[in-house]
């Protein structure tokens, strides 16, 4: 077995740690979930068994218990799975398989050419290979990604987009009834414009599939049309739906009483930070990275709309 250089000793630590969490979890969601998923949640047991005793060896360091922060990870994530059962399992072994597929192939194009990257290579054919064609052959007729994409981007959409507009109208107008009344119309506008444009799009990509596929029958291609999963109009009404959703969060704060945008900002902030970890984590995306490119969206956005509600009272007059 190579010897890895002292300073990759932090690394065997996190790898090891990352399988034995993954091995816990498994085990652990065996214990809440339906006959097929526990056929291949034992396979997946198998395979991280033998991932966590590689490291192991690999690093010549014997970790059998996870860290703090891990254990509230996997005691959050066994909750989540109890309360909204099957699909919420599939969901997490796909984001599992998704964020350990990207970890190990950053790793790879750090260390291929070190002794750590012939070890990459075989964990890596078995993600390929294995946990992955598992976890899709499980996943693929329960999970939809384009509906929970349709979802996160018009909560998103609603959560920015509304609170901004509720900064602004605070900054110009002082009575909140008033800040109420448009921040509504801003809500129910923009969800219809966000279903709108989900459905011209997805009507229009269907447009140019059919004449594709009729292009390529004419040409004796010989291709079938493949038919998208998804429909405008359960697109359009998702997207919409989830736009009022996100709205909602900073307009409730001044439907009950608030006489400034902060608490909107809150409570808006609190549900970006929420958005942003579970998209994150079914993305396969840094999950720091993630909250913290919206919190400076949101930031920006508020800023910006408040300094141009302060501007219209400025210049404008505007005193309500």
């Amino acid at each position: 077995m190579p010897r890895v250089p002292s300073q990759d000793k932090s690394l065997g630590r996190t790898l090891i740690l990352d399988e034995l969490f993954d091995l816990s979890l498994y085990k652990a969601l065996r214990e809440i979930t339906d006959r097929d998923s526990q056929t291949v949640l034992d396979k997946l047991i198998l395979v991280e068994t033998e991932h966590l005793a590689f490291w192991q060896k690999f690093f010549d360091l014997k970790l059998t218990t996870l860290d703090l922060p891990r254990r509230l990870k996997l005691r959050f994530m066994v909750l989540v799975c109890r309360i909204f059962g099957v699909p919420a399992v599939h969901l997490v072994l796909e984001a599992i398989e998704v964020h350990g597929v990207r970890k190990y192939l950053s790793l790879w194009k750090s260390y291929h050419d070190k002794p750590l990257g012939t070890a990459l290579r075989g964990i890596l054919l078995d993600e390929f290979k294995h946990e992955d064609v598992m976890v899709t052959h499980l996943t693929e007729r329960k999970i939809n990604p384009e509906r929970i994409r349709n979802i996160f981007f018009g909560l998103n959409d609603g959560l920015v987009e509304v609170l901004g507009a509720v900064s602004g109208f605070f900054a110009a107008f002082s009575d909140a009834v008033t800040v109420l009344i448009a921040a509504s119309t801003t809500a129910v506008a923009g969800a219809l414009s966000m279903a709108a444009g989900a459905y011209v799009a997805l009507s229009s990509e269907k447009e140019v599939q059919k004449t594709e596929a009729d292009r390529k029958r004419f040409l004796g291609e010989g291709a079938n049309a493949v038919e998208m999963e998804e429909q405008p109009l359960h697109s359009a009404m998702l997207v919409g739906g989830a736009y009022i959703v996100g709205a909602i969060v900073p307009v409730l704060p001044v439907l009950f009483g608030t006489k400034d945008a902060f608490v909107s900002l809150i409570t808006a902030g609190t549900m970006i930070i929420v958005v942003s970890t579970i998209l994150a984590f079914l993305s396969g995306m840094d999950i720091k990275r993630r909250i913290l490119l919206n919190l400076v969206i949101i930031t920006a956005a508020v800023g910006i709309t408040y300094a141009i509600g302060m501007a219209a009272r400025s210049l404008w007059g505007i005193s309500v």
